[in-house]
Parts: C-alpha cells; sequence; structure tokens
C-alpha cells in the first residue's frame, strides 16, 4: 500500500485523544478497512511520539475522572440503599 497522509480532520481528532474516532475518520476519507485504517493512524502515532503522548495523558485522565464518577456513583447508591431502602 502507498503511504497516505492522515487527514487534517483526524490529527485534530488524536489531539483530543480520540484514536478510535480518528480511524473512523480515515476509514471514511481513504475508503479503507479497519486494518488499514487503524495501521495508518499508529504510523502516524509512531512518527509523531509528542502528540501520541499527549493523546494517553488525555485518555489518562479522561479515565481517571470515569472512575471518580463511578466511584461516586456507587457510593451514592449505597447510601440510597442503606438509608432508604434497608431501613
Amino acid at each position: 500500500m502507498e503511504q497516505q497522509q492522515i487527514p487534517a480532520d483526524a490529527v485534530a481528532v488524536l489531539e483530543t485523544g480520540n484514536k478510535i474516532e480518528a480511524i473512523k475518520i480515515v476509514r471514511e476519507k481513504h475508503g479503507l478497512g479497519l486494518k488499514e485504517s487503524k495501521d495508518l493512524v499508529d504510523a502516524y502515532l509512531r512518527a509523531h511520539p509528542e502528540l501520541a503522548a499527549r493523546a494517553d495523558a488525555i485518555r489518562s485522565e479522561q479515565n481517571k475522572r470515569g472512575l471518580l464518577w463511578l466511584v461516586i456513583l456507587l457510593a451514592g447508591a449505597y447510601i440510597l440503599y442503606r438509608f432508604f431502602i434497608a431501613s
């Protein structure tokens, strides 16, 4: 396969840490299959390690926030159960 560049909108999405959306954009713009699109995005990230590091940091922060919300939700559910349902 000839070396293709990924579209600017896919790069913009990578900057937000959303690799899956970037792969979808590459698939749509280039008409490639899932594996080929993923390989192209992965190659781009290998060629731009600073972008990969930023995207990883963003995903890590998003995962931490998601975990915090899960803990809050579980604590709220426990409190509701303990004081209102189990009484």
